[in-house]
């Protein structure tokens, strides 16, 4: 990801399947800043794939992401 490359223009979505998807979109974007490599992204990925605990932490880095997107939406009301 450029330093300089604006993807998140807003929080605002349609609904909350589109709030979802953004808070994923959120979540990769926060690993790809933090561990630029994409190939050392590629290969960690075999170490969290069978991982229940790393795979429950990533759900609670996207529900927290999420509830960013939500509380911006008004939850969507």
């Amino acid at each position: 990801m450029a330093d300089n490359e604006i993807w998140l223009d807003t929080l605002i979505t349609a609904t909350p399947q589109e709030g979802r998807e953004l808070a994923m979109k959120m979540a990769r974007k926060t690993i790809a800043a933090i561990q630029r490599d994409p190939e050392v992204r590629k290969k960690l990925r075999d170490d969290y794939a069978e991982d229940t605990a790393q795979l429950i932490s990533s759900a609670n880095v996207v529900a927290l992401e999420f509830q960013t997107v939500a509380k911006a939406n008004n939850y969507w009301k």
